[in-house]
């Protein structure tokens, strides 16, 4: 059994906005330290990415779960997707409406169908075939994080997730968004989308936020595991190049990486990266401004 473990989790990347973030920051450290406790003991990658990023759902001081915003007619659509890397076993859920939880709902397509990506309707069918809890009354339970409007060429955009490293060396990704603020009904980036979204493999684990529609159009998790792999680059370098790669058509974002070994990289351009890192070498911090 491996010894090494690691942890890191995000709550979105974007421009700076005049707010408090002392208590999201707060809460990323609880859940470092919960995850820290449980890695440590042996749990799964897996279960603790999953239960992290509901708790990340949950808090409201994300642009996910509960602190969504709607969409330009008034409708929540949700996105999620989950990963173990050691099998590849996928799921994700896009344009989910009326159920808490779209990393579980995410988790059950992988767990409990044979596919990877359900949408929609469907999606909801899942989450109610299920038995998730329902959002009864929208406007009651959704507190978006974000509120005010969009200023023309600026986008407010957030995502939450999650990576980890277990003793067994496994490694996982789970990730969860609302979305952009105001976006198009039906419009999905690129959290529910294996590669682009999040990425998890024998080698590495990733999860991204930011524009979507830039980290689509490169595929930004998975060439971060193709540059290891390929390549042969180091962590650090293969963040940084995938991260350029959508810098250059004019994207901005981040992304939390893990490898086999432990290692963890936070990269990210945009003016703000809510993160946080705990690993068994004693690293442990949690930031959101440079």
């Amino acid at each position: 059994m491996a010894k090494s473990w690691a942890l890191a989790l995000h709550g979105g990347a974007g421009p700076l906005r005049k707010r408090d973030h002392a208590a999201a920051e707060t809460h990323m450290a609880e859940l470092l330290r919960e995850g820290e406790a449980r890695l440590a003991r042996g749990d799964k990658a897996l279960d603790v990415v999953h239960s992290l990023v509901i708790a990340l759902e949950e808090c409201g001081h994300h642009i996910a779960g509960r602190g969504s915003s709607p969409n330009a007619i008034g409708q929540w659509e949700l996105d999620a997707a989950i990963m173990d890397g050691r099998s590849r076993n996928a799921g994700a859920v896009a344009s989910l409406r009326g159920y808490k939880s779209p990393v579980t709902a995410a988790r059950l397509v992988m767990e409990k169908t044979p596919h990877v990506l359900i949408v929609g309707k469907g999606a909801a069918m899942i989450a109610r075939e299920h038995k998730l809890e329902k959002v009864h009354s929208p406007k009651n339970y959704y507190k978006p994080a974000v509120t005010r409007p969009v200023k023309k060429g600026e986008l407010a955009h957030g995502t939450v997730g999650a990576i980890a490293l277990d003793t067994d060396g496994r490694l996982a990704a789970a990730t969860s968004t609302g979305g952009l603020l105001g976006k198009t009904p039906g419009r999905v980036g690129d959290t529910p989308i294996i590669g682009a979204g999040l990425w998890a493999d024998e080698r590495v684990a990733v999860c991204c936020t930011g524009q979507g529609e830039y980290f689509l159009r490169t595929n930004a998790a998975a060439d971060v595991s193709s540059r290891v792999r390929y390549g042969k680059q180091g962590l650090r370098e293969a963040a940084e190049g995938s991260l350029e790669d959508l810098t250059l058509l004019g994207g901005d974002g981040g992304m939390i990486c893990v490898d086999v070994l432990g290692h963890v990289e936070v990269v990210f351009n945009a003016e703000t990266m809510k993160r946080g890192v705990v690993t068994s070498a004693g690293r442990f911090d949690v930031a959101t401004m440079r």
